[in-house]
């Protein structure tokens, strides 16, 4: 055992190039897929193949053939599970400036303020469409920007304003079905459409904004509001959970703890 060990200590500057590669290698796709659901399947993976190479590595015969048979498919499960972000990834390799895209992607980061959405803006458009009980899907990134999600709405790209909000939501403007994503303090694009959560927990009394707003929070770590046109409350989700009936002080209190804590 001693011997087999001090064997595998046995690299040469090929192996540590290797080594290195596959950290870099990791740390891209762990930049491109941070903020999605998709990122605790890839460190599941990750771990399973970890294990699968302990195994062999040991000579566990038996265990290494069982889990070698998981491996051998893995790259179908791999195709299926990430398909979303395979497209995204080639989209990116097929842009003009990829390079750029990515110096921009991987190392750019902006200033602490202003990452930190609009919040009283955001808290008091709510407020005045809820009393005017004007319905609102309102959706806030964070570390993923929802690109793919962007692109199925109207390209807005504006600063963030309590009047535009509300104009936005006004039942007679073209733009108030579907979402409005906001990333930092830019308002990036409205009537998008989103992914609707299949739990068939949810109550029959929600609508499709509830549903939407459930289901995106399911896949990416943003925070969608909500607010319903029915009765005028105020929501809010978090990692596929909802919370109902908040006031604009608890919504406010909610999104500095996120955004400025």
């Amino acid at each position: 055992m001693i011997l087999l060990f001090l064997d595998f200590l046995k690299i040469d500057i090929f192996e540590i190039v290797d080594i290195i590669l596959v950290a870099v290698l990791f740390y891209f796709l762990y930049r491109l897929i941070r903020g999605t659901a998709a990122l605790n399947i890839f460190f599941g993976l990750l771990l399973f193949y970890i294990l699968w190479k302990l195994v062999v590595l040991f000579r566990m015969e038996l265990l290494s053939e069982l889990l070698g048979q998981f491996v051998s498919v893995g790259i179908i499960a791999i195709i299926i599970v990430f398909q979303p972000e395979i497209r995204q990834f080639l989209l990116f390799l097929g842009s003009k400036n990829p390079l750029k895209r990515a110096n921009r992607l991987l190392w750019k980061e902006r200033s602490k303020y202003q990452n930190i959405p609009k919040i009283n803006i955001i808290v008091k458009a709510c407020a005045n469409m809820s009393a005017s009980q004007t319905g609102a899907l309102i959706v806030l990134t964070r570390e993923n920007h929802l690109e793919d999600y962007i692109q199925t709405g109207e390209i807005i790209n504006a600063r963030t304003s309590r009047e535009l909000i509300e104009t936005i939501f006004f039942k007679n403007t073209p733009l108030h079905d579907g979402a409005l994503i906001i990333n930092r303090q830019t308002m990036v694009a409205a009537r998008c459409i989103l992914s609707i959560s299949r739990r068939e927990d949810i109550p029959s009394s929600m609508g499709l904004r509830h549903r939407s707003a459930i289901g995106i929070t399911e896949l990416t770590d943003s925070i969608a509001i909500v607010v319903s046109e029915q009765t005028g409350a105020i929501s809010y989700c978090i990692e596929g959970e909802i919370k109902q009936g908040v006031s604009y002080k608890e919504l406010k209190s909610f999104l500095e703890q996120i955004y400025v804590s």
